[in-house]
């Protein structure tokens, strides 16, 4: 992302900008409280809470590219650095072009959705047009008999922009592509930029040559004989209004109805002084374990990723203070910078917060976020106890001894555990929130002890006539939304627990207003994914896509149809083209655009579509430090000092697990734990159908041996990078343990049973060959 703009006077404009965005966001995530709504309508005919989306949505809009404009200034910043006149001037006029775009493409989405209509309201027509409506509607009622109605859907709208409304979205989506270069630069802007030009051509082929034999992926068809461009207004109306695909649309609202929170919780956090005493806790925590601040790096990096969610914010926050520990404790400077960077990106899988990526992917999916939290349980231990085993079998090849006693940078205060209960109890609350089902509200311990009154027992539990704490509860139970709002004004709270941020309670403000100017610069980005979103439904390429491979799949043959080489490949190219993609830039846009292009395949394969979109997910996130463009570990080299493509192909051997779990899952959905990572994507809309051997539920006992079988394959591959366990490899013993983990993750028992014996008689041997060489593991952790 660009840097801000230097011009003074443009910064505090952006800063104030995002405030009022913040301040409205906040009131519009408000959960629900007993009484609120009623009390409000009634004494000032107000609400102040979930305002209604249409016109939410453009006002939004607006705030945010004022804000982006500020902060972002081409002029300004092209200014400062002594640019041409001209150049400057272009500047000028981009900026001015992104905030009139932004008025214009809001004033045009009131004017074109049929629940608003302002031109017919402010003409009249529209009053006319319901009132007509209505009272055919109590004609036709009353001659069969059935009850008056008092309200009817909303017409279309009479008065809208007729042609002028091809220009009016092709300048706008010109106008953000072209902001978006400057801010997130051209790598995420260039597949939104090529599948633009490609809907564009696809349809002039289509206008010039018509559609007659030609080729499916040449045209896109607006209409049918005589042809004309107007055929395809509905589809330019949808860019704009519809709320899956438009531009003001499912994106906007993941932003402004869930995400918002966890952004400003995000920044808020960025002010907290818990994060230096996290670090001192996890040094604590792992004193007694060889390598020890490697072990703290993954601790105070998993912890806090959970809460930034983002990889390079991570590295710069923690990797400060532990990448020098590690380098003082004698670790080599790529291995230390590319472990804080594995572990920093391997926050964004880490539950219960995750980032941003993971409520688009829970929208995108129509999956609770708390299945979500959930589905990442197994994935994230796996990913971190990995890390861990990584960082031992390196500790041991450099025979690094573990710390040992406490030091007196370890001591933790009594001002450091208030600040550990900042870090903490938001995100304790947020995951009792999201794991907790609105009906279990009341039927527990604390239900007991306030006299709740209930029915029946156990999972049967009623509770009635909930106290209004518990209402609350209740209100804001199983809802990522009302979850994150609530742990911001907990962590707000505390914060007048620190001295230090009493001396200073403006930083609070900072931090709000920090919060909207991300808010709003994420949003600019979104726009980029969105013209990729509904130029694919508009073209209909990545359906083509999809059934042109499935069609080959079925000329393979029924042994390759059923999975095998054919769906590991086509699971090995969405991997390389989610790196591909996702190299430079941030989770959200990789995940999205590899799950628009590759999403229906993948579920065509026979795939779960919520395992496809995990799969998808997890080599986004591994993108931050897969070279050559791996901004994480790049952000660690810049503390080590270290050669930046070093450190990332060191980062890929420590995190490699994240490239390999996808792998795993995809063939044990059973691992994510979820009934919607077995659902068959090829049964019926809205029928619970499961892929062949699965049910509803969780079989334990399968779980668990596959759990054992996954446990001993990273074991085994673990070992074989850091090529040392208890003792040296042979290149010929690495690549034994490589072969016998991937065995033992095979599917099919005639494969994994004799590797699981084989891998366990040399592990046998592996051990007692260490303990002689050793003279009795006296060296041997």
């Amino acid at each position: 992302m660009s840097d801000t703009a230097p011009f003074p006077p443009l910064k505090r404009a952006a800063r104030a900008l995002g405030l009022v965005l913040v301040v409205i966001g906040m009131f519009n995530t408000i959960p629900s409280i007993p009484g609120l709504d009623a009390w409000l309508l009634e004494s000032w005919g107000v609400s102040i809470r979930k305002f209604p989306y249409e016109w939410l949505y453009p006002l939004a809009f607006v705030l945010m590219m004022l804000t982006v404009a500020a902060q972002h200034s081409w002029w300004a910043d092209w200014r400062s650095r002594d640019m041409s006149p001209g150049r400057v001037r272009f500047g000028a006029v981009m900026d001015v072009a992104l905030v009139v775009m932004a008025v214009v493409i809001s004033a045009t989405y009131i004017i074109e959705i049929d629940s608003i209509c302002i031109i017919d309201q402010m003409t009249g027509e529209r009053e006319a047009l319901i009132a007509r409506a209505l009272s055919e509607e109590i004609a036709f009622a009353e001659m069969f008999g059935l009850p008056a109605p008092t309200s009817v859907d909303d017409p279309s709208c009479i008065n809208e922009l007729g042609p002028w409304l091809f220009l009016v979205v092709g300048l706008g989506i010109a106008v953000f592509l072209g902001y978006n270069i400057k801010v997130w630069g051209l790598p995420l802007v260039g597949v939104a930029i090529a599948i633009f030009a490609y809907t564009l051509l696809t349809v002039a082929i289509w206008y010039v040559f018509g559609s007659d034999d030609m080729d499916k992926y040449l045209i896109t068809k607006l209409g049918g004989e005589p042809r004309s461009l107007l055929d395809g207004r509905p589809n330019v109306e949808d860019i704009l209004v519809n709320n899956a695909q438009g531009l003001l649309g499912r994106f906007m609202g993941i932003l402004l109805s869930t995400v918002f929170p966890y952004i400003v919780l995000g920044s808020l956090f960025g002010i907290s002084a818990g994060g230096k005493s996290l670090i001192k806790l996890a040094f604590l925590w792992t004193r007694r374990l060889k390598g020890g601040p490697a072990h703290a790096a993954i601790v105070s990096s998993a912890m806090f990723g959970t809460i930034s969610g983002g990889p390079v914010v991570n590295v710069l926050s923690t990797g400060v203070l532990t990448i020098p520990m590690m380098l003082k404790r004698g670790f080599d400077k790529r291995f230390a910078g590319g472990v804080e960077a594995a572990a920093s990106s391997g926050g964004q899988i880490m539950p219960p917060v995750m980032g941003v990526a993971a409520f688009v992917l829970a929208a995108m999916t129509v999956v609770p976020y708390r299945e979500v939290i959930i589905a990442a349980i197994i994935p994230a231990v796996a990913y971190f106890g990995c890390l861990f085993l990584t960082v031992v079998f390196q500790a041991r090849k450099q025979n690094i001894p573990a710390v040992g006693d406490k030091t007196p940078d370890m001591m933790l205060n009594g001002q450091d555990r208030i600040n550990l209960m900042m870090i903490f109890l938001p995100i304790l609350l947020i995951l009792f929130l999201l794991v907790t089902p609105k009906e279990a509200v009341g039927c527990g311990v604390f239900g007991t002890l306030f006299g709740v009154e209930r029915s029946g027992v156990g999972a049967a539990c009623v509770a009635q006539d909930l106290p209004f704490f518990f209402q609350i509860v209740q209100n804001s139970a199983g809802d990522a939304g009302s979850a994150g709002w609530w742990a911001v004004i907990l962590l707000a709270a505390l914060f007048w627990l620190d001295p230090d941020f009493r001396k200073a309670p403006r930083q609070l403000i900072a931090a709000f207003a920090d919060a909207g100017v991300l808010i709003a610069t994420l949003y600019l980005m979104f726009l980029s994914v969105s013209v990729i979103d509904f130029c694919l439904n508009f073209t209909g390429l990545s359906g083509f896509v999809a059934r042109d491979v499935l069609g080959l799949l079925r000329d393979f043959g029924a042994q390759v149809q059923s999975g095998g080489v054919f769906l590991f490949a086509a699971l090995v190219v969405t991997m390389l083209l989610a790196i591909l993609l996702g190299m430079g830039m941030p989770t959200v846009p990789a995940y999205v655009n590899v799950a628009l292009l590759m999403g229906p395949l993948v579920v065509g394969l026979g795939i779960a579509n919520f395992t496809a979109h995990m799969f998808i997910f997890f080599f986004a996130v591994a993108s931050a430090i897969t070279p050559p463009v791996a901004v994480a570990a790049f952000a660690a080299a810049s503390i080590t000092k270290a050669d930046p493509m070093q450190t990332g192909f060191a980062a890929v051997r420590a995190g490699i697990v994240m490239f390999v779990l996808p792998f795993v899952f995809a063939f044990y959905p059973e691992l994510l734990l979820i009934d919607a990572a077995k659902l068959d994507p090829n049964a019926s809309p809205g029928a619970m159908t499961f892929l062949d051997g699965y049910g509803p539920g969780i079989d334990w006992g399968g779980l668990l041996l596959v759990l054992g079988r996954v446990g001993l394959g990273l074991y085994l591959m673990a070992g074989a990078l850091s090529r040392y366990d208890m003792r040296p490899m042979t290149r010929v013993e690495q690549v034994l343990r490589l072969v016998l983990a991937a065995a033992v993750v095979a599917k099919a028992l005639v494969i994994w049973g004799p590797a699981l014996v084989l891998a366990l008689l040399y592990i046998g041997w592996h051990v007692l060959g260490a303990l002689r060489d050793n003279k009795g593991g006296a060296r041997i952790a």
